[in-house]
């Protein structure tokens, strides 16, 4: 196998494609300037993606673009790979890294590519073969044809980036087929290339904008028609829809449909997760993950790029985690989503947590709050000074608690400031300030700035660490109420935390107004709703023996469509909450055990968690295996 390396031309930094093409005859005089027309007319397009419109194949275009950079160029049609290559690195690595071994030198393993100088393949190569990499550029349909195991000689790739199938009379057909069909990657990475003076003679143009560059700052989810329409992309039936949807990528009607159904399910949170076969895409919906669909693995790599895009990340660098943003409105109603990407063995995973400002708005009374733990809440976060804690873990419902008690206590005379990382709503009559650790804001100097704001309420988004305890205890002692965050199993915990961080328990007692723990139980569907009598062992645990007690009844849910045949709909807090008194102030001075300070706290009136869950139990919102799921843990 004959493998040559192109040395660049002299000024190769200042050449195109097309400028390339015209020079080996690929193209006329005349196709370039309808080239650069066609991309001024459409500015969305790439020059790839013009050139093959214009029946120009992938094959030298990618022969161009290795004359430009230098690298070796390899035609698979004339050079096919040797299975001793082949058998030293699996056919699914082969899929996942869009690389062909082709044969071996020496200690060294040469590979086709469509991207020589992506080190990061190159690398897992070179670890999983022990040799040597020499990568070559090869056109990505003849690369996918040989993924497939298709002869690349009969295949062709049309202007529409679908396999082209020799029928019988020999003349190509597409086949539009997205679960068959190659998805060339240049289709999706949009190259930035300055066309100016390209083919010689001609009179030059200004550089074409990359619309990656393009900062999108809202994406408009229309409709469940729209969703039809993308449906065909998921190998749904065919619905006639938007004709605007229909004229986009694929790759975006995929994405649209994603984002769709999470927000149609109430999703939390979407899991795009690369596999060694396919991609898994999960919803988390009311805390707990359900799988909803998957496609194919060589949409994964487009797939992550529009997100990349939407969310405003880099969409080169897949090396490292990233974050991003994402702002969209679906039926008029505007939702945000943090993004966060990870990679990982087969690929780049990709999580997004769907925002709903109204979720946060819901009010003290509609978070399942008993109407006397409400009221004492309430005379806690109108104290003057004082520290109110809100403890448990990620996802309990934390967020929702604090912003529904500030929409609350904040009125025309108050000024309340709070410090997030990062802001997840925007709320009205609020100073809200975003960590920003790069530039030195974190919460301790957020917190610091805010004693000079006169302020009356300080929010902290979470204690994390001595400093930030110390400013916000002494903010408290000062004349100012604080309310924070913290990550403890239940309310009498969260002294001893603040303890074991480092603050002098003489400063938790005299600030430490309060501690309200809580969880998230799913709630009984209503549709499906019906009684049942639960296992004794399980009532046991809580202390309750129905034989004693039969009387009482139980429900759960039955399933049915309206809950996906889970028995739940919705979700509802479960809360514990310690009011602090003299008798606990003493506990926390002389550092009691957390067992002392619970048996003081309950006797002062405190209902712990497994108690508020079960009374939940018997007033027909969850189920005692729900409320055993998220409060039980081991040796409690």
């Amino acid at each position: 196998m004959a493998l040559s390396t192109p040395q660049p031309p002299a000024g190769a930094n200042r050449k195109s494609v097309p400028h390339v093409l015209f020079e080996k005859g690929k193209i006329t005089r005349e196709q370039g300037a309808d080239i650069m027309g066609r991309m001024k007319s459409a500015p969305g397009s790439s020059v790839d993606e013009v050139l093959l419109t214009m029946g120009i194949s992938d094959v030298d275009i990618t022969q161009a673009k290795a004359e430009i950079a230098g690298v070796p160029f390899v035609d698979l049609v004339k050079s096919a790979p040797s299975e001793e290559a082949k058998s030293l690195v699996p056919d699914d690595l082969q899929s996942r890294l869009r690389a062909t071994p082709l044969m071996i030198e020496g200690n060294t393993l040469v590979v086709a590519m469509d991207d020589p100088k992506n080190f990061h393949t190159v690398d897992d190569l070179k670890m999983r073969t022990k040799m040597e990499i020499r990568a070559v550029m090869a056109a990505p349909s003849q690369l996918e044809a040989f993924k497939n195991g298709k002869p690349v000689g009969g295949m062709a790739l049309n202007g529409n980036g679908a396999n082209g199938h020799a029928n019988g009379n020999g003349s190509a057909e597409a086949v539009v087929d997205l679960d068959a069909a190659p998805t060339a990657p240049e289709v999706w990475e949009k190259y930035d290339e300055d066309v100016a003076g390209m083919l010689g003679g001609l009179a030059p143009v200004e550089q074409i904008e990359d619309p990656n560059s393009k900062k999108k700052k809202k994406v408009e989810v229309v409709s469940e028609e729209d969703a039809a329409s993308a449906g065909t992309v998921l190998g749904a039936e065919s619905v006639a829809g938007d004709q605007t949807l229909a004229e986009e990528a694929p790759i975006i009607r995929i994405v649209n449909t994603v984002l769709l159904y999470a927000l149609k399910d109430g999703a939390s949170d979407i899991h795009v997760e690369p596999q060694q076969k396919g991609v898994r895409i999960r919803y988390r919906i009311d805390g707990v993950l359900h799988e909803q669909m998957k496609i194919p693995q060589y949409v994964l790599a487009p797939l992550i790029s529009r997100i990349k895009i939407m969310s405003e990340m880099n969409i080169a660098e897949r090396r490292i985690p990233q974050d991003g943003r994402i702002k969209l409105t679906m039926q008029g109603k505007e939702y945000d989503m943090r993004v966060n990407t990870c990679p990982t063995v087969w690929g780049e995973k990709v999580v997004m947590r769907i925002l709903d400002k109204s979720s946060v708005m819901l009010g003290l009374d509609k978070i399942g709050l008993y109407p006397d733990h409400q009221a004492e809440l309430l005379d806690i976060a109108t104290q003057p000074n004082g520290m109110l804690y809100v403890c448990g873990p990620t996802g309990s419902g934390k967020t929702t608690t604090l912003y529904s008690l500030l929409n609350v206590v904040s009125t025309i005379e108050k000024n309340v400031s709070t410090v997030e990382d990062p802001v997840e709503y925007q709320l009205p009559g609020l100073t809200q300030v975003q960590v920003n650790r790069k530039a030195g804001l974190t919460f301790s100097t957020a917190l610091r700035a805010f004693l000079r704001q006169d302020p009356d309420i300080i929010m902290v988004g979470e204690i994390r660490d001595l400093e930030t305890a110390e400013i916000a205890v002494q903010a408290s002692l000062t004349g100012h109420f604080v309310l924070s965050t913290i990550h403890t199993n239940d309310a009498p915990s969260t002294a001893t935390r603040l303890g074991d961080m480092g603050v002098e328990p003489f400063l938790i007692s005299a600030s430490l107004t309060g501690a309200l723990a809580q969880r998230l139980a799913r709630t009984i569907c209503k549709n499906c709703k019906e009684e049942y009598n639960p296992p004794r062992e399980i009532l046991m645990r809580f202390g309750f023996d129905p034989l004693r007690n039969p009387e009482q009844k139980f429900w759960h849910g039955r399933g049915c469509e309206v809950c996906k045949q889970t028995g739940f709909k919705g979700r509802t807090g479960l809360y514990e909450l310690m009011r602090v008194n003299e008798e606990i102030q003493e506990l926390i001075v002389r550092r009691a055990p957390v067992n002392e300070l619970k048996d003081a706290a309950r006797s002062n009136g405190m209902r712990t968690l497994q108690e508020d869950g079960f009374q939940k139990c018997k007033d027909g919102h969850t189920t005692v295996e729900e409320v055993m799921r998220v409060v039980f843990t081991g040796g409690h």
